[in-house]
């Protein structure tokens, strides 16, 4: 009985072990399916290629680049950019949007060790927010920080000199994320006061990258906690109301 038993064990064992490597090996194709197009497409558009899958209108590729989404046709002479909106019984669905999602939510986790954050104490929600110290807006936005926090708003920054990497916005932010009290640096940047200058191993440049490659084109840029986004300016209070709509108390 013993022996029996372990032979049903093991042939148990063989067929999920089978099963397990033939859905890797489905997933892998999955992923790889575009494999093979991703460098002639890069060296053709001059841009850099994170991912490529089926649009969801057949005939089209879907193709996340380092300057944002696109779609293009399989012989890659035709490109489209902008939104696709299915219709559906409930509305418009922004596919783009859906799609972007996930990648602004892995970027926030990648980036998280390297944004300067400001931490409430009784934490509700968690957004993050893309900034540049000369943008008006996002100076209003510093300055209602406080009431952010005590809305129970963690706001974690992310860097977007809008003139560019090189530029002296560029520089002064590098300052900002260097110095020993980055909290404080860009406090005192958003007053419009000088900052000391510091370098040091820094994540700035590729806070812009990623800001671009999400379609970031202006500042403050919130993305909230389930990858959407808010662009530009909202009081504290309006935002708070809108968590706590969206995501709960």
């Amino acid at each position: 009985m013993q022996i029996k038993q372990m032979i049903k064990q093991a042939a148990a064992l063989a067929t999920a072990i089978s099963f397990i490597s033939l859905a890797a090996n489905v997933h892998a194709q999955a992923v790889d399916k575009y494999a093979d197009l991703k460098p002639a497409l890069a060296e053709k558009l001059n841009l850099e290629i994170d991912s490529i899958q089926d649009a969801p209108i057949e005939g089209l590729l879907s193709v996340n680049t380092n300057r944002g989404l696109i779609y293009i046709t399989p012989d890659t002479n035709f490109v489209i950019q902008g939104a696709i909106f299915e219709i559906t019984p409930a509305g418009f669905v922004n596919h783009n949007e859906e799609q972007l999602k996930s990648v602004r939510l892995e970027g926030v986790k990648a980036f998280s060790d390297s944004a300067i954050e400001f931490k409430a104490k009784e934490e509700k929600h968690v957004i993050t927010v893309f900034t540049d110290t000369t943008c008006g807006y996002c100076q209003k936005l510093h300055k209602e920080m406080k009431e952010l926090n005590d809305y129970g708003i963690t706001v974690n920054y992310l860097a977007f000199p809008r003139a560019g990497i090189g530029s002296d916005v560029y520089d002064n932010t590098v300052s900002i994320w260097c110095a020993d009290d980055p909290q404080g640096a860009i406090t005192t940047a958003k007053l419009r006061q000088p900052v000391a200058p510091a370098s040091c191993a820094n994540d700035v440049a590729e806070h812009y990258k990623f800001g671009q490659k999400i379609g970031v084109n202006g500042t403050p840029n919130i993305i909230l906690p389930d990858g959407s986004v808010q662009p530009g300016y909202v009081p504290a209070a309006r935002l708070s109301q809108l968590l706590n709509e969206s995501f709960g108390k």
